[in-house]
């Protein structure tokens, strides 16, 4: 069966119809384009509901700001301080904001009361010293907080504590705490997120978690790689077990392998909380240096005391010998100073004592004599 060429011709209109409906699609393209940029600031792009001003230099968050705007990307600038004023218009739709390596040194109070959707915040690599408690609005709805490298110094620890606890962060879900310096966190920090799953302490110079310090979150990924952990007490591995659902990551920290991780040993054998479990090696003693902990036997795990002791009881000798040094030292320095005194006081009780013992004599005298005695008796009639 043949088919004429024809049958496959286009007639002139529907050839007109096509090329309308085309340019009528990249019209309405178009438009939508421009007004997704519509108000959009200068050095930032936009693009539907995102707004990108990324490695511009600038010195404050840009406005105006499209009333649409649903991801905002404000990273790599020179943004020292947020406040109230950096969002002065109601943003209803931001859900995402990413201020990420501006050197922000201070987020004020009521920064964040116009954003009331917002759910992921990331304030990564800055300097933060100073942050306002009173920043996020009471019903605010944020899930997910960046922290990695926000703070400028361990002593910025007080600024984290005062957020974590009284800056109305309910709803939170998931927050990166790692690269922050923290080396010991304080007790209660984590006590009013009550709904965190998700938190990484990674690279954070913790020596220690203390008893309690993870009870209240229900937690179900935890991040302490490369940490200074040497040893888990017993408390903390009971604190684990409690949460069958935490998944745990522990690989990098430098594990002392002697008798007082006996404990963690056997748990980690039993427990399949711990993800990267066949990473774990010992750091100390030479002689189990990157030995797998799976694989310790008990015989394996001593205590060698007798060398530290040694040691300890030689200094506490030579310190306790400086101290009786120090004293005698004073005590002579208070002799020679009081030596006139001193001596003064010895004549006095030297004379005192003369006195009782001439009564005394006297005394004894009269009752050896009886005549004596008859006299002393009518005299004192």
């Amino acid at each position: 069966m043949c088919i004429s060429r024809s049958s496959f011709r286009c007639k002139p209109g529907e050839i007109r119809d096509k090329t309308r409906k085309l340019w009528l699609i990249h019209l309405l393209f178009f438009l939508a384009f421009v007004l997704s940029c519509k108000g959009c600031p200068d050095k930032c792009l936009c693009s539907t509901q995102t707004v990108k001003c990324q490695n511009q230099s600038l010195t404050s968050i840009p406005y105006p700001l499209p009333p649409n705007t649903k991801f905002l990307f404000v990273t790599l600038n020179n943004i020292s301080l947020i406040s109230e004023e950096s969002f002065p218009t109601r943003l209803e739709l931001l859900t995402d904001l990413y201020l990420n390596g501006n050197a922000i040194e201070a987020v004020e109070s009521m920064v964040f009361h116009n954003l009331p959707n917002l759910v992921r915040l990331d304030l990564s690599n800055n300097k933060i010293h100073n942050f306002s408690a009173s920043a996020f609005p009471g019903d605010n709805k944020l899930q997910v907080l960046n922290f990695s490298r926000a703070f400028q110094n361990r002593s910025s620890m007080d600024v984290v504590l005062s957020v974590l606890q009284n800056g109305n962060l309910t709803q939170l879900t998931s927050m990166d705490l790692s690269n922050s310096d923290l080396v010991v966190l304080p007790d209660g920090i984590f006590n009013g997120l009550s709904k965190l799953t998700t938190l990484s302490l990674r690279n954070s110079s913790i020596i220690a978690l203390q008893n309690g310090t993870l009870k209240v979150p229900p937690l179900c990924d935890l991040d302490l790689r490369d940490n200074s952990l040497r040893e888990l007490p017993n408390t903390t591995l009971a604190e684990f077990s409690l949460k069958p659902g935490l998944q745990v990551r522990l690989a990098g920290n430098p594990w002392r392998c002697d008798c007082f991780i006996e404990d963690l040993v056997v748990w980690l054998k039993s427990s399949d909380q711990i993800t990267d479990v066949q990473n774990l090696t010992c750091t100390d003693p030479e002689g189990l240096r990157h030995q797998f902990l799976l694989q310790l036997e008990q015989s394996q795990l001593k205590c060698n005391f007798s060398g530290d002791m040694k040691g300890v009881l030689e200094t506490s000798y030579v310190f306790l010998g400086l101290v009786l040094a120090l004293i005698g030292v004073i005590f002579l320095l208070v002799l020679y100073l009081n030596r006139k005194g001193i001596k003064r006081w010895m004549y006095n009780i030297r004379d005192a004592c003369r006195d009782h013992m001439e009564g005394y004599h006297y005394r004894y005298e009269i009752n050896s004599d009886p005549r004596l005695a008859n006299l002393s008796i009518n005299s004192d009639v």
